[in-house]
C-alpha cells in the first residue's frame, strides 16, 4: 500500500462545501458503502435506522464543544492577535495555537478582565500561555467571549451566528466540556432519531475524545509516516467498556459515529478484556492522551462499522476511512458522491462504512 502523501489527494469542487448545516439535522443525505464489496447506496441520514440491527453498539462521542479562539490586543501596541486554546496543562495555563507576529513575555488583553501572557513557544505550532483568570471566572469569560473556531473552509461573513448550537451535538454532556472542533459525525442526529434507534433494540453507548485543533492541521509530509499526529484527552467509562466486550463476546457489531470515537476505541485498552480474561476481573474506567494515527494497513480491534462525514483530501482522517473500508471502495465512494453531489466537510453529509 503506498503511503506518499499524494495517493490520499482528490479534486473536490468548491461549491460541494457545505457553508451550513442541513436543517433538520437528520435530513442530510447518507451514502451506504459496504466495504466487503463496495456495494454503494444513497438515503438521508434518518433512514440509518434501516441499517442498524438489535445488539449493535452505537458509540457516541459526549465531547462538549467550547468558544476556544479569543481575539485580543497587544498591550503594548495594540496589534491583534489571535489565540486558540488547544490543551489545558495547568490551573491557568493552556498550551495555545497561537495567530500573529508575537514574541516570548508578551502580553494579550482580552475584554471582559482577561489577559494572557506568552511563556515559551513549543515549536511544534503551540506556545505555553498563562492566564490571570482561572477555574470558573475563567470558563464563565471565555463563553461570553469566545468564538467557535470552524474550520477555515467555511467562508461566511458571519460565523457566529448560529454555530454556537448548530456546531455542537445534541447529546453532548455539559459535564464533558473541551472539545474545540465538533466530533461532526454526531452533528446528524436528533432527539427523536436516539429514540428510534433505541427503540430497534440498539445499545447506545458513550466515550469522551476532547477535539483538539489539530484535527485541522494539514499533513505536510510526502511520507505519512513521518506526519506527526497532535494528541488529544480521551474517556471512557467500566459501563461503556462493558457493553462493548459483551458486543465483542456476543459477535455483534460495534459501530462508532465519527474518526473521534473510533480512536477512542483503538486507542484503549482491551486487550486484557477480550484475550485471556480472569473470571471478574475488575474493569476499571480509562483515562489517557492518544495520538494514534490509523492508516491503510491497521488492522481495527474494536471498531466494526463507522459513520462518518467526507474528509479533507490529504488529511488523516481520509487515511482512517481508507484503513477501515479499502482504499479502492473509498476512491469510488468520494466519486459518487462528487458526481450526486454530496455536500462535503463538517456542516457536509454522512457516510456509513459497514
Amino acid at each position: 500500500m503506498p503511503l506518499s502523501l499524494k495517493y490520499f489527494d482528490y479534486h473536490l469542487p468548491s461549491e460541494l462545501i457545505a457553508q451550513e448545516p442541513v436543517k433538520p439535522r437528520d435530513h442530510s443525505r447518507l451514502l451506504l458503502l459496504n466495504k466487503s464489496d463496495g456495494a454503494i447506496g444513497h438515503k438521508y441520514f434518518y433512514n440509518i435506522t434501516d441499517y442498524l440491527k438489535s445488539g449493535d453498539v452505537l458509540v457516541l462521542n459526549n465531547s462538549q464543544v467550547f468558544p476556544a479562539r479569543l481575539v485580543g490586543k497587544k498591550a503594548e501596541t495594540g496589534g491583534k492577535v489571535e489565540i486558540f486554546l488547544h490543551k489545558k496543562t495547568g490551573r491557568s495555563s493552556w498550551e495555545c495555537l497561537v495567530g500573529g507576529r508575537v514574541n516570548i513575555g508578551l502580553v494579550v488583553d482580552f475584554s471582559a478582565g482577561l489577559s494572557a501572557k506568552l511563556i515559551c513557544n513549543n515549536n511544534d505550532g503551540t506556545w505555553q500561555v498563562k492566564f490571570n483568570q482561572s477555574g470558573a471566572e475563567f470558563w464563565k469569560t471565555i463563553n461570553k467571549i469566545g468564538i467557535v473556531p470552524l474550520p477555515p473552509y467555511i467562508k461566511r461573513s458571519k460565523k457566529e451566528a448560529g454555530d454556537k448550537s448548530n456546531y455542537q451535538t445534541v447529546f453532548a454532556d455539559k459535564h464533558k466540556v473541551g472539545s474545540a472542533a465538533a466530533p461532526t459525525a454526531g452533528l446528524h442526529f436528533t432527539g427523536n432519531l436516539l429514540k428510534k434507534i433505541k427503540a430497534k433494540g440498539v445499545k447506545i453507548i458513550y466515550v469522551t475524545l476532547h477535539v483538539g485543533l489539530g484535527t485541522f492541521a494539514p499533513v505536510k509530509t510526502d511520507n505519512i509516516l513521518d506526519h506527526k499526529m497532535h494528541s488529544e484527552f480521551a474517556e471512557i467509562s467500566v459501563a461503556s467498556q462493558r457493553s462493548i466486550l459483551e458486543a465483542k463476546k456476543l459477535g455483534k457489531r460495534v459501530i462508532a459515529v465519527g474518526t473521534t470515537s473510533c480512536r477512542t476505541l483503538e486507542s484503549a485498552d482491551f486487550s486484557k478484556n477480550i484475550f485471556g480474561q480472569k473470571k471478574n476481573q475488575r474493569i476499571k474506567a480509562q483515562s489517557f492522551w492518544t495520538d494514534i494515527f490509523i492508516y491503510p494497513g491497521y488492522q481495527f480491534k474494536i471498531v466494526d462499522a463507522l459513520i462518518t462525514n467526507f474528509h479533507l483530501p490529504k488529511s488523516t482522517l481520509l487515511m482512517l476511512v481508507s484503513a477501515l473500508a479499502g482504499k479502492k471502495n473509498i476512491d469510488k465512494a468520494y466519486a459518487a458522491a462528487i458526481e450526486q453531489k454530496y455536500r462535503f466537510f463538517s456542516y457536509g453529509d454522512a457516510m456509513f462504512i459497514y
